[in-house]
């Protein structure tokens, strides 16, 4: 069975993907009610009850949301820093089966290697991610692996790394600089903290930072976590007109159809 990998939406309201692989199925991020993450994840004929395990980047609620919600579930584990499990814990009805790491490192569930890196954001710990799974020059199951880099307002050089050594990338193309700062809704202070170093990634940023660590192994570059308000479809496409690999602008509040990497 080839890796399989969806998002099952992206934006400020909420952030969740789904990546399964003949051993595995398990959710990146969980930012909707369950609810609403059930219904979601039936659009692709599955549900909660047939997930894993979910993998949290931060405690966020547009990443974290569903976590409560998952006392209906319990036989989901959910992964996270300690930092993050804290953080998500103090507004729970129930504690999860939480399955704790230490950020920076590299563990295995089922057959998915993961790899966990700091980037920086202003939640407790906040972490990407990159899943590989399959075997180095393995004709049937070849290594084949994902980057979800979302919630950082740069990214350090291990980010570079990750990025380079993925096949699939999804990157936050969060804000257009020109639209954040005409926003009359957005006080000054809160827009500082989004152009920040522990913000969010601009399209301009996005573009040079895809454009510095080009890899020829990219197979699909997702940009997603794009503001509904501070951005539009029109800025991704006139700030990434220059880039050379094959990209997808997940709109915000959407999902994608599913993505094999082959």
């Amino acid at each position: 069975m080839a890796t399989r990998f969806c998002i099952l939406g992206s934006g400020s309201s909420g952030n969740s993907a789904l990546l399964q692989t003949e051993g595995a199925r398990v959710l990146v991020d969980a930012g909707f009610s369950a609810r609403k993450l059930d219904q979601l994840l039936a659009a692709h004929g599955t549900g909660l009850a047939a997930v894993d395990a979910v993998f949290l980047t931060h405690e966020h609620g547009d990443h974290a949301a569903a976590i409560d919600g998952l006392k209906k579930h319990p036989h989901i584990r959910v992964f996270a820093n300690a930092a993050t499990a804290r953080a998500v814990q103090a507004g729970l009805s129930h504690r999860p089966d939480w399955q704790i790491f230490e950020t920076g490192a590299t563990f295995r569930y089922r057959d998915l290697e993961v790899h966990s890196f700091s980037v920086p954001h202003d939640a407790q710990e906040p972490v990407g991610f990159r899943f590989a799974t399959g075997r180095e020059g393995d004709l049937f199951s070849p290594r084949r692996s994902l980057a979800w880099v979302t919630d950082l307002g740069y990214a350090p050089p291990h980010v570079h790394e990750h990025l380079r050594e993925s096949d699939v990338v999804v990157i936050e193309s969060n804000y257009c600089s020109a639209l954040l700062q005409a926003d009359t809704r957005r006080p000054w202070s809160l827009k500082q903290r989004i152009s920040g170093r522990h913000g969010h990634l601009s399209n301009t940023a996005a573009c040079e930072l895809l454009q510095a660590v080009a890899s020829p192994r990219w197979q699909h570059v997702f940009l997603a976590h794009l503001s509904r308000d501070c951005n539009s479809l029109a800025a991704v496409q006139a700030a990434f007109a220059r880039l050379t690999c094959p990209f997808s602008i997940v709109a915000p509040g959407a999902g994608t159809s599913v993505h094999e990497l082959t």
